[in-house]
């Protein structure tokens, strides 16, 4: 009887996830046959078929890469609660974690419990047992006795909610130095404590990237309008990785098209780079403007107008003086 119930929750399991494997699939134009059985909606399938199934997972996880989950999970309306719970189980209950199945369950924990949390949910709520009363329906009570080596995150999130721009976040190394305490902890991250810490640590860490990340575009959007007002229509965004002369209008363009993009990765990748150098381009250049227009401005003053008619006059009357005689007499 246990066997059959067991039979009967994997099949359940993998009916649940096929829909959500294949179109997965589809839109990153993964190969593979599909599941006959899965395909006919079979209700009671012999033992062979289920494990056939429960194969026909298995081999698509070890094509399906985290980026490429991330971004269809946080894009698609595919994905109830319940999936998510499903899909987070079924890595969880894998006897034997790769490195990309621990990537996929950090992704999976954060986006459950995002799922799961209020959406006006303060950071300062966000604690470990509110983490792990959120997660109960995936990882059971769990007791909260944090190990030592995941004890600096919680370092880490403060150090990163003081942070007051994305230039500044990257050069503390905050998002480099969790991802190597997770990748170092091996089998250990897999403890339901160590994973409810890491969820907290990488929610808040997104709700913080997200935060500068808005603050930046909004940003350099700012300064473009301004630009633009000042009779600036291309930059030099060599700096950023753009041409010598690049027009404004595509920059803003692509701020946008980076907007959508950062809401389904965030890293310590090039795009991100590219953004804060492009927001130091776009200061740069404004303070040059604005000095430019100051210099200018100053030259029309009063004060200014008349001294140049002075210098004016000093230069006539000097042009109408005769030359000096050299005298060679020293007295004279």
């Amino acid at each position: 009887m246990t066997e059959l119930n067991e039979l009967a929750a994997a099949w359940h399991e993998a009916r649940q996830l096929y829909p959500l494997y294949s179109a997965l699939a589809r839109e990153f134009v993964i190969d593979l046959p599909s599941c006959a059985d899965l395909e006919s909606n079979v209700e009671a399938p012999p033992q062979e078929s289920v494990e056939l199934a429960r194969q026909w997972l298995l081999d698509l996880d070890t094509r399906i890469q985290v980026h490429q989950l991330r971004q269809f999970l946080q894009t698609t309306t595919l994905a109830s609660d319940d999936d998510l719970r499903t899909l987070l189980l079924h890595h969880l209950r894998k006897p034997k974690h790769t490195d990309s199945d621990r990537d996929k369950t950090d992704f999976l924990l954060v986006q459950f419990f995002s799922h799961c949390a209020p959406s006006r949910l303060e950071d300062a709520d966000v604690d470990l047992e509110y983490v792990a009363q959120m997660l109960e329906p995936a990882l059971g009570t769990v007791d909260l006795n944090v190990p030592d080596w995941a004890a600096p995150l919680n370092g880490l999130i403060q150090a990163a909610s003081r942070c007051q721009s994305l230039k500044e976040m990257l050069a503390s190394q905050i998002l480099e130095k969790g991802r190597k305490l997770k990748t170092s902890a091996g089998e250990k991250y897999f403890a339901p404590a160590a994973m409810v810490a890491f969820t907290r640590f990488s929610f808040l860490m997104r709700r913080v990237f997200f935060r500068l990340m808005h603050q930046d575009l909004n940003a350099i959007l700012d300064g473009l309008r301004e630009l633009e007002s000042r009779g600036v229509n291309t930059l030099d965004c060599r700096r950023a990785q753009f041409s010598a002369e690049e027009p404004i209008a595509r920059l803003r363009m692509i701020c946008q098209s980076w907007k959508v993009m950062f809401h389904a990765e965030y890293s310590a990748g090039q795009p991100l780079r590219m953004l804060v150098d492009l927001r130091s381009v776009v200061e740069n250049a404004l303070a040059k403007s604005a000095g430019a227009k100051k210099q200018a401005s100053s030259s029309h003053t009063p004060r200014a107008q008349a001294a140049a008619a002075a210098t004016g006059m000093n230069a006539a009357n000097d042009a109408d003086l005769p030359e000096f005689e050299v005298s060679s007499d020293p007295q004279t």
